[in-house]
């Protein structure tokens, strides 16, 4: 940055001999130190290569990897920019290496079309109820939720798309998905002051929170993330490319000539050279600036005809702006060098940089700063074919070839610059041999950095994705076919009518007209609506009607984020997973203070779902009430899979008459899920989202649960007879079922969590995922309750969400010579149950058991140690009773001593008492 005082310096220094200046150019600061590092980020990915890579002791997994990871590309919207043939080119090329993608926007556009093309589907998210959205970001499994799209909007719109995906990924249950943003303007740097000004700190936090919240903020150049360093977290990458240079010129050029040089105060026959340089404003730029001059002087006597008054010639010293001093040193620099007054100019670049490019004939990149990308202002100066010379600095070497596209001259020897001057400029024109160079030019930067920005996202997905093991490893970055990233995809642009004028700005609805009101008024007025909403909403009358009927079905969830996908009719009730994120004004089952194990953390995350159903067995008498109970998770609804009216009637006249009995209802089936897009059998679908290891932990499980010998390799058969199995948590059961399914849940585990407490506590490692996982247990135990339905003799059948239709799965007669029947009898669990909960309440022991955690704790000599205690009690109190009424006896057995002594009056007065009261008693007898 240019320090106070330097444009007075610079004032003082241009009065000076100039020449000296190429002795001691390479003494100078030129800014070497202007660089944009991601330092942190860097050293993030090679920590977690490096965990992959190290050779820990715990047991590893496989990749089964039999479908392909899928990518969300976020959109505000689908009109057609360069943000546009951006992602259209990354996508394409990433789908080519093994990716399949999908595309999200708050409203439709013309792009739909480019992405139908494609082959990536396009659906509109509907955003309500203040920045939230119904969309299921799990759906993309630990893969990624997507990136964001751009910032463009934040100023025009009312709560973009983009901040509305922001505020849902930074809600759980998506707060652990890796999300990316992309910010390709400087718009909402440009107002952070004004935020600071104004004292709206609550917006700036938010802003703050949202940047911190994505796993890695892209920038299409270095400059960019400069500007945002208030926001850095460490989380800042630059993937340099962009197609947008080279859209903004050739959508420019159509505009009228005649008018921009006008407006330059220009004539059209005047020949105009463009200075330029670095967007870092460094001590050392007005130097680079006045050598450029100095090597132009020549053009003023050599080159110019001695009849100055019919050829007009003009340097533009495109850089800065015009609030500081830069304007007065480029005068007094112009001045001496004896440069006649009104041919140089400096132009604020920040408001000009188009018209000054458009008018010049020849561009100079001032500007001897190495830095880390090729010039952005270069590229638009090509993409205009105009002639440009530059030094041979190594960043632009590697894009231009000296005299076939462009000219370089060694920064050293500044009078190289004035040679290819006097080559390329005769009597005020440019030569046909720098005309031609100019058109090559122009055909180099119209995909400049195109391989730089496909191979960066590529790239950048190797480094962040933590692919689960049933889904395949795509292909490397270096891979990737040239034909998709050598070029934009410029094509796109054929596929939609007039598309070369529809962008944002000119063709669709122009949103930054509608009255909306200030940005800080729209916040305000929204965070005035929540809390009312909040605050006012009353209770429902769910408990009252829920009393009646046979069926409760419970929907677990876990924060703010799954709420859209929540019912809010009596047949169905919240469950939270956690105290915190609940739902206000409903009768939402709080699950962690029915069960404190769910306010462990880690318990929390490694049951999942599957925590609910252990909340809810914990006494069930005191929240369920109703014969009949069931489950059904939020991501159902999210998928379409949940009941829908006709099935909900369907079930419940099922239940009511009792059609099946003792019945294991499901709808949502295996053969269906997404991870499972080859139909594999019950334990291959399990090991292949377990990491290969689903057989290995059941069965370890299994035999420590019930006391086999470890040399003891069977698991119970699920066979494949072309029915189907139960996913996802959705399904149905008597109540007294449910409580005997999660006796045996309990103890199965307590055995799996014996196994894979330590490491996966200690490290975050377990063997059921080849990456650090949280949730380890989780996707085993989704599919636990097919193997205790189908082994306890439970008829099994499958509703569909849709029609209603019923249809028994694995029928009885067809289970005979399968099912393991001793293992899962009520006689055998309620045995082993018993045996744990006597060994639990004698026992103080110290080592890690999660059984006693998970419920309640019954046995006979519970029920002993109850009377002998009611007995104690009883006696306790009849004690006290006693005492008590020995207290009040003493106390009222002792006389009080009287206040004073009596004294018996003489005779002659006691003898007129007695006549008294004789005369008064016979009168009373008269009347």
């Amino acid at each position: 940055m240019e320090r106070p005082g330097d444009s007075r310096k610079t004032l003082d220094l241009v009065g000076e001999d100039l020449m000296y200046l190429n002795r001691i150019i390479n003494e100078l600061d030129f800014g070497e130190d202007v660089r944009f590092e991601p330092t942190r980020l860097s050293a993030k990915f090679q920590k977690e290569a490096a965990e992959v890579n190290s050779s820990s002791g715990f047991k590893r997994g496989i990749r089964v990897g039999h479908r392909k990871p899928k990518l969300a590309l976020v959109f505000a919207d689908l009109g057609v920019d360069p943000y546009q043939i951006l992602m259209a080119t990354v996508g394409t090329a990433l789908q080519e290496i093994g990716y399949t993608i999908e595309v999200f926007s708050s409203e439709d556009g013309p792009a739909h079309t480019v992405w139908q093309h494609i082959g990536a589907p396009v659906s509109t998210i509907e955003i309500k109820d203040h920045c939230r959205n119904s969309v299921d970001w799990l759906k993309w499994g630990r893969e990624w939720v997507g990136w964001g799209g751009q910032y463009r909007t934040l100023i025009s719109i009312f709560f973009p798309l983009t901040v509305a995906v922001s505020f849902a990924a930074m809600m759980e249950p998506f707060k652990s998905l890796p999300l990316v943003w992309t910010i390709h303007e400087d718009r909402l740097a440009t107002h952070l002051n004004q935020y600071t000004v104004n004292g709206t700190v609550e917006i700036l936090n938010d802003w703050k929170k949202s940047f911190s919240r994505a796993t890695v903020v892209v920038f299409p150049n270095y400059a960019l993330p400069m500007m945002y360093s208030k926001f850095d977290t460490g989380n800042y990458l630059v993937v340099p490319g962009s197609p947008t240079e080279a859209w903004e010129a050739d959508s420019l050029m159509s505009f009228n000539q005649e008018q921009v040089y006008a407006k330059m105060g220009f004539a059209a026959d005047d020949f105009v050279i463009a200075v330029v340089g670095s967007q870092f404003m460094y001590k050392g730029l007005w130097l680079e600036q006045a050598l450029i001059l100095q090597a132009l002087k020549p053009l003023l006597t050599e080159i110019l005809p001695d009849d100055k008054s019919d050829f007009g010639f003009k340097i533009i010293i495109l850089t800065g702006d015009s609030t500081g001093n830069y304007t007065k040193a480029v005068e007094a620099i112009s001045t001496s060098l004896d440069y006649p007054k009104g041919i140089v100019k400096h132009v604020d670049r920040n408001a000009s940089v188009d018209d000054a490019l458009r008018t010049a004939n020849l561009v100079i990149y001032g500007s001897f700063l190495e830095e880390e990308s090729f010039p952005d202002i270069l590229i638009k100066s090509m993409c205009y074919e105009k002639l440009i010379i530059a030094p041979n600095l190594s960043m632009i070497k590697k894009y231009v070839d000296d005299r076939v596209n462009g000219y370089l001259f060694p920064k050293e020897d500044i009078k190289v610059l004035t040679a290819i001057i006097s080559q390329v400029v005769s009597r005020g024109k440019l030569s046909p041999l720098a005309h031609n160079v100019a058109s090559i030019g122009k055909e180099t930067a119209k995909n400049l950095k195109s391989m730089e920005a496909v191979e960066g996202y590529a790239s950048l997905l190797e480094n962040i994705l933590k692919l689960p093991s049933e889904v395949a490893v795509p292909k490397s970055a270096s891979e990737i076919p040239s034909k998709y990233k050598n070029e934009w995809r410029w094509n796109i642009l054929k596929m939609i009518p007039d598309a070369k004028y529809r962008s944002r700005n000119t063709s669709l609805k122009d949103r930054s007209d509608q009255p909306r009101g200030t940005w800080e008024d729209v916040y305000r007025s929204s965070r005035r609506a929540d809390h009312m909403k909040n605050d006012l909403h009353e209770r429902d009358d769910g408990e009252l009607e829920r009393t009646g009927q046979p069926l409760c079905i419970y929907e677990p969830y876990l924060g703010e984020g799954s709420w859209p996908f929540l019912h809010h009719k009596p047949l169905y009730r919240g469950i939270g997973l956690a105290s915190r994120g609940r739902r206000r004004g409903t009768d939402d089952v709080d699950a962690s203070s029915r069960l404190s194990l769910l306010s462990n953390p880690y318990y929390r995350d490694a049951l999942g779902e599957f925590g609910a159903f252990f909340a809810i067995a914990n006494r069930v008498d005191r929240v369920h009430k109703n014969a009949w109970i069931g489950f059904q998770s939020w991501r159902a609804t999210a998928r379409k899979k949940v009941l829908s009216k006709t099935a909900e009637k369907a079930l419940l006249k099922a239940i009511e008459t009792g059609e099946h009995g003792d019945t294991f209802y499901f709808w949502v089936r295996l053969d269906s899920d997404p991870r499972n897009p080859m139909n594999k059998d019950f334990w291959s679908f399990c090991d292949a989202v377990n990491a290969g290891n689903c057989r290995s932990a059941f069965s370890d499980a299994f035999k420590r649960m019930y006391g086999i010998k470890q040399d003891w390799d069977s698991l119970p058969p699920m066979p494949m007879d072309g029915d189907t199995w139960s996913v996802m948590h959705s399904w149905s059961l008597p109540t007294r079922s449910f409580l005997e399914y999660v006796m045996f849940a309990r103890m199965f585990v307590d055995a799996l969590d014996a196994q894979m407490y330590e490491e996966h506590h200690r490290s975050g490692h377990c063997y059921l995922s080849l990456n650090k996982d949280k949730h380890c247990y989780s996707r085993v135990l989704e599919l636990l309750i097919n193997v205790w339905a189908y082994h306890s003799a439970r008829h099994m059948v499958y509703i569909d969400p849709e029609t209603g239709k019923m249809q028994e799965q694995h029928g009885l007669q067809n289970r005979r010579g399968h099912m393991w029947l001793k293992f899962f009898s009520l006689r055998t669990l309620k045995s082993m149950d018993e045996e744990l909960a006597e060994e639990a309440d004698s026992e103080k022991t110290k080592r890690h058991w999660l059984w006693p955690k998970t419920g309640e704790i019954f046995w006979q000599g519970v029920y002993e140690k109850e009377r002998e205690e009611k007995k104690k009690m009883r006696a306790e109190k009849k004690r006290k009773s006693k005492e008590k009424v020995d207290r009040i006896k003493n106390r009222n057995s002792k006389h009080m001593k009287p206040i004073d002594k009596y004294v018996k009056p003489p005779p002659e007065e006691m003898s007129k008492i007695t006549t008294t009261t004789n005369s008064s008693t016979t009168d009373v007898a008269r009347r």
